[in-house]
């Protein structure tokens, strides 16, 4: 099964918890073991897992990362973006989440993150149930 979802960005670096989404389409998916991917196919903006009670937790790394590759550097390529396209290597576009008992196997406080880099934008996500 593979489904694509279009996500909305407000700001130009946040994150989005997407945990619920793609929940509900495991549980759609009637997979009682196996594996989900999820794969952003862009290049300014990644996927993570961290804790999503705390909201400050969100903030933290955005302000961290945005400290340790900033908007505005010695960059060469000419878009204006070359943080984002950085920040976007240093997160990664997939992940590989195990499907246990027909749910994601998530720890208590983890939560699945569309991480924006160069927003507002339009971004797809894909997630891919493999049964096993």
């Amino acid at each position: 099964m593979l489904k694509k979802i279009d996500v909305s960005t407000s700001k130009r670096v946040e994150f989005l918890d997407i945990t619920p989404i793609v929940s509900n389409i495991v549980s759609e998916s009637n997979v009682k073991e196996g594996i989900c991917l999820v794969y952003v196919p862009h290049t300014t903006c990644g996927l993570t897992i961290n804790e999503h009670a705390d909201p400050s937790v969100v903030s933290d790394i955005i302000n961290h990362v945005n400290k340790l590759v900033p908007y505005n550097s010695d960059y060469k390529h000419l878009e204006g973006n070359s943080d984002a396209h950085i920040k976007a290597s240093i997160f990664g576009s997939s992940l590989s989440i195990i499907i246990s008992n027909g749910k994601l196997l998530l720890g208590t406080w983890q939560g699945i993150f569309l991480c924006e880099f160069d927003g507002p934008r339009k971004r797809s996500v894909y997630i891919k149930i493999l049964e096993g």
